[in-house]
């Protein structure tokens, strides 16, 4: 009877298996004292009511960017309330990731007025009118505004806005409130894509998140473990063996916190009493594959299909290989699947030059002197058949 499908799956590795998920905001970080003495430092001026500083924080994915900021934002919201000389403190959220300068500060609006008010047009206006808008709202409220723009890097013309909300004090466009810009990037490269007039405006202060250790994993690991699994469920050598993987591959706290988490299903799915090295072995694989697929998914059309060439070319033993020699297995690749291919080189280089910058690909530099001058070559930094079957599944969904 199907009512007894789940009746004999009576116990688990998990105390609370949440703390093990990516959505998890931990009430203490470890291994980040450094980034929070920085981050702490620069927001300083807030607690005495002066104009508070713009911070970007630049680092690979998964490395605490985000859970330190939040972090930060939860413990300078507490103190400000403690402080007579602090002004009262908005903390918002936006993640830019495709969005246009309308739509990220459309949101800042709704996200200050708040639920059961009327919310800002998504269409019907210009740009500069959502942003007297926000300063209409900013102003009637008072206090200090923290802006905090995840994936900022993404926006459609950062140089607006980045140039706007620094300099709004400054032009009377507010006159009871102040405003701050924190933004979050995986590009290291980002600031310098600004223009001028922005670099001079923003004087931002800068705080770099390096990738973990396998040392410094392996403390956040055990952490975790602690917190989100039974006692006794694991042996230490599996807490190291998922702190070196993921080290060796990216420097990602969120890489080894999967791998712990798919181990301890691994170990429920074979009826073991605790995670062992096998269990994380078996977990490598599984989470190595979902990554791949969920990164994949998130690039574009063409992004996926030179992905899919350079995988073909690490097939047949052709990479590491020129730009020129991965635009025509592009072009085959794309009209195998139906799609019209890029037809110019430099759009073939500014898309291997982002995947690269995302971790997708690994780049050399060559130089053949006078017979070829200097130029890239590039290879996956990913398993090529996880890419190739994650290309056909994604093909055969849209079929």
């Amino acid at each position: 009877m199907n009512e007894d499908l789940f009746s004999d799956i009576t116990d688990t590795l998990f105390e609370d298996k949440a703390i093990l998920s990516e959505e998890y905001q931990p009430n203490e970080i470890v291994e980040r004292e450094d980034e929070i003495d920085a981050f702490r430092s620069a927001l300083k001026d807030v607690l005495f009511g002066r104009n508070p500083s713009n911070v970007f924080i630049y680092g690979k994915t998964g490395v605490g960017k985000t859970a330190v900021t939040e972090y930060i934002m939860t413990a300078l919201e507490a103190e400000v309330k403690r402080r007579d000389d602090a002004e009262k403190l908005h903390v918002h959220f936006r993640n830019c990731n495709d969005d246009t300068v309308y739509r990220t500060v459309r949101a800042l609006i709704n996200s200050i007025r708040g639920d059961g008010y009327e919310p800002f047009p998504e269409t019907g206006h210009s740009t500069a009118h959502a942003l007297e808008t926000l300063y209409e709202e900013m102003d009637s409220n008072g206090g200090t505004y923290l802006f905090v723009l995840d994936e900022i890097d993404h926006l459609s013309d950062p140089n607006t806005l980045l140039y706007e909300l620094p300099r709004a004090r400054a032009n009377d466009h507010l006159t009871s409130s102040r405003v701050g810009v924190i933004g979050i990037s995986n590009n290291y490269a980002f600031r310098s894509s600004l223009s001028q007039k922005v670099k001079d405006t923003l004087m931002e202060k800068e705080i770099a998140f390096s990738p973990y250790d396998a040392d410094e994993l392996r403390s956040i690991l055990t952490t975790r473990a602690e917190k989100a699994l039974i006692e006794d469920a694991w042996d230490e050598s599996a807490i190291k063996l998922a702190a070196a993987n993921a080290a060796k591959d990216t420097g990602s706290a969120r890489q080894a916190i999967d791998l712990l988490r798919e181990g301890g299903d691994v170990a429920e799915e074979n009826g073991a009493t605790k995670i062992t090295d096998e269990h994380i072995e078996l977990a490598v694989d599984r989470v190595q594959r979902g990554r791949v697929e969920n990164k994949l998914r998130d690039q574009t059309m063409h992004g996926q299909l030179i992905l899919e060439a350079l995988a073909k070319l690490e097939v047949s033993g052709s990479t590491p290989a020129k730009s020129k020699e991965v635009q025509r297995t592009y072009v085959h690749v794309a009209e195998s699947r139906r799609q019209d291919p890029l037809t110019t080189l430099k759009s073939i280089q500014n898309h291997l030059a982002d995947l690269t910058m995302l971790g997708f690909l690994e780049r050399t530099e060559h130089n053949e002197g006078r017979a070829g001058g200097a130029h890239y070559q590039y290879e996956l930094a990913l398993d090529p058949t996880i890419v190739l079957e994650t290309r056909d599944t994604i093909e055969a969904e849209s079929a």
